[in-house]
């Protein structure tokens, strides 16, 4: 079926459920950290607290993607179910995280979290594909990594706005401030609102006349995926190794980064519990005070986390601008891109004070506004459109296997390589994204790099 091209406010709507996503995206990977710290969690075993997500997507991912390509109710559509029922989820449990008086329990709402964000998000993936001609796909990602964009700088910068607002932003020891409790609520509500906008304002395309899709059973799931698995195809292969070093990167950050950046940049680590006590004269504890020092470090860290969104923006305003009217070499873009994004990371080890972080971020933001983009749109220019959900799904797999892989072992043992500071693992994040970077010269597909369709 030949698709219409869509103006520019249809794309908008049809991505704007990512900003709800992204609100819970930007939450977890800038305070979930902050949140095990508070709980009582060592340095060491933050990665290892993460494990479930990247263990969710692999799982979720594809099943959801086979699923929705082979559904089809007249009044849902295909796509548009997932994304109410990921989005439900989602928002349950984005209110319930801070509330968590055990770390068990921190943890577990964090793996409930990552398998609802990952019902919703392939199937918004594969909703470009289905809603849009092939070349329209470049614009239609980059109008959906802007939305992204504003998410996470607005989401990142919710516990300091808060605060800001009169909101506390300490509490006692092994208790998540109310700052963070009241950003994780407002996210929770953005995350369900902004779904539900995009449903009520999308349509989707019925099933193709003959389409034998719709309807298949679950031996036709797992013998469909063993074989898209074992045919895959080099341009798909390509790109998976681009993203395993991208998603390694960001998985590093995102676990360590607050960690690392308040004890290196701001000099003010989290506090062992139960090292000084309140003096008999009534002066605040030893504990207290660097408490509150680290609390304030880690709302700036957050903030210039959110600084990665704000450059993603403007740079996907850019694309978008350029799309429109031209062709992109989507491969020299995501190249360029996260070879910025590497010198960003490794830059943080020898800011000299934290307002230069601003910098570092906004090259790191480049490169996220690319890796959320020019991947998807090669990869479908380079698929059968009738599998694109579960393409979607299978490509998952190199997004969560290096972050299952930096979660069991990997980060520490790379970063401690160069010693054990933890600011060395954003050294590693940097020289990974570069890696990445490096590996786009190896797609030679033209009709992936331009924007004409290929199945080979």
């Amino acid at each position: 079926m030949k698709r219409q091209k869509l103006s520019f406010w249809e794309i908008w709507n049809m991505s704007f459920g990512f900003l709800g996503i992204q609100f819970g995206m930007a939450l977890q990977g800038g305070f979930m950290s902050r949140v095990f710290q508070t709980l009582g969690a060592d340095q060491e075993s933050i990665p290892f607290l993460w494990l479930a997500a990247p263990l969710t997507g692999l799982l979720v991912q594809p099943i959801v993607g086979y699923l929705s390509d082979n559904t089809w109710s007249p009044r849902w559509g295909r796509r548009k179910p997932y994304f109410l029922i990921g989005a439900i989820l989602s928002s349950t449990a984005l209110f319930f995280v801070p509330y968590s008086p055990h770390l068990w329990m921190a943890a577990g709402f964090l793996w409930i979290l990552d398998a609802s964000i990952n019902i919703s998000m392939e199937p918004f993936r594969a909703l470009v594909a289905d809603k849009l001609p092939d070349e329209q796909r470049s614009f239609g990602f980059v109008v959906q990594t802007l939305i992204i964009g504003v998410g996470t700088w607005v989401a990142s910068n919710l516990p300091w706005l808060v605060t800001n607002l009169g909101v506390p932003n300490d509490a006692p020891p092994g208790v998540v401030p109310p700052s963070v409790k009241v950003a994780f609520s407002i996210g929770a509500f953005v995350f369900i609102a902004s779904i539900l906008y995009t449903i009520l304002t999308t349509s989707e395309y019925p099933p193709e006349k003959g389409d034998k899709s719709i309807g298949k059973g679950k031996f036709d799931f797992f013998h469909e995926i063993v074989d898209s698995i074992r045919n895959m195809n080099p341009t798909m292969r390509k790109l998976g190794a681009i993203q395993f070093f991208s998603w390694f990167a960001f998985f590093t950050m995102w676990s360590l980064a607050t960690p690392a950046l308040t004890e290196h940049v701001f000099d003010a680590p989290i506090p062992v519990q139960g090292t000084a006590l309140e003096s008999s004269t009534g002066q605040v504890s030893t504990f207290e005070i660097a408490n509150g020092k680290y609390q304030s470090a880690a709302d700036s860290v957050g903030s210039y986390m959110g600084v990665y969104g704000l450059s993603s923006m403007i740079f996907a305003l850019l694309l978008a601008y350029y799309t429109s009217k031209s062709r992109l070499n989507r491969k020299l873009v995501h190249m360029i891109s996260l070879i910025l994004g590497g010198i960003g990371f490794i830059s943080m080890y020898f800011v000299p004070s934290p307002r230069y972080l601003i910098l570092s971020f906004a090259l790191v933001g480049i490169s996220w506004g690319s890796i959320l983009s020019m991947p998807y749109a090669m990869l479908s220019s380079s698929v059968n459109p009738q599998k694109m959900g579960m393409m979607m799904g299978l490509f998952n797999m190199f997004i969560v296997i290096p972050q299952i892989i930096a979660a069991v072992g990997g980060i520490n043992f790379l970063y401690k390589l160069l010693g054990d500071n933890a600011i060395n693992a954003m050294v590693i994040a940097g020289i990974s994204l570069i890696i990445s970077g490096l590996l786009n010269l190896t797609i030679k597909n033209k009709k992936a790099i331009s924007y004409q369709v290929n199945y080979d």
